[in-house]
């Protein structure tokens, strides 16, 4: 029997504790959703329970929900619009760039305001999310209004990306603000950041799952250890 699910959640739990290290006393963090993000809670939990002192803003009820049962304290942008450090996962992580596909779980909209508010952002992967180029098999995620949203996928649909409804037990998956996700097949994308302007401006589409010259730190876990890749300067 083989040993990969064990070893893909060692490389997890890796990526995740690591990352915690960054996380100092006093700071508002980000706390992320999917599957590794999720560990990084029980690590925060973890030092908490030593002495830690932060306050948490999540971007998912399902992020919330496990915050509050490990007695993380939640706070919210009413009471703070800054954000020291993000912590969460992403779906694909572009090697070069450190761009990012998000939103499998749903969770976009809410993920992208909190990593826009955030001074820095640690995206804690697997080495399976590690990718030359964005796109491919892996379909990108849009948060769309419900409203004409079958006019949201004919227009995706005549600018050449096949697009379909994300369904949840027949019905319209909803994210946690109420809205639709789309799923669009994009392909191998050179240039990302202009498909995220193109896809961003296109009316009846909320937000896309392309976060770009968002993360400042991609954690990589293995089963031996982690890989720390820095984004690289951007022009100024």
């Amino acid at each position: 029997m083989s040993d990969q699910p064990d070893r893909q959640l060692a490389a997890k739990r890796n990526a995740a504790e690591y990352a915690v290290r960054e996380v100092e006393d006093g700071m508002v963090l980000g706390l992320g959703s999917g599957s590794t993000a999720i560990l990084a809670l029980d690590a925060i939990a973890a030092r908490i329970a030593r002495g830690l002192r932060i306050a948490g803003i999540a971007t998912s009820e399902r992020t919330a929900a496990r915050a509050t049962a490990l007695g993380i304290p939640l706070t919210d942008f009413a009471r703070h619009r800054h954000i020291d450090l993000t912590i969460d996962g992403a779906d694909q992580v572009a090697r070069g760039t450190l761009d990012l596909v998000k939103g499998r779980g749903g969770a976009l909209l809410r993920e992208k305001i909190v990593a826009g508010a955030s001074e820095r952002m640690i995206v804690v992967v697997d080495e399976t999310k590690l990718v030359d180029r964005l796109g491919g098999a892996t379909p990108l995620p849009l948060e769309i209004v419900p409203f004409g949203w079958e006019v949201t996928i004919d227009r995706l649909t005549a600018l050449g990306f096949a697009a379909g409804l994300r369904l949840d037990g027949g019905k319209p998956f909803r994210s946690d603000s109420g809205n639709y996700i789309a799923d669009c097949t994009i392909g191998d994308t050179c240039d990302p950041a202009a498909l995220e302007r193109q896809l961003s401006g296109l009316l009846g589409v909320i937000a896309t799952g392309l976060f770009i010259s968002m993360a400042t730190r991609v954690v990589v876990g293995r089963a031996e250890g982690c890989e720390i890749i820095d984004a690289p300067r951007r022009a100024s």
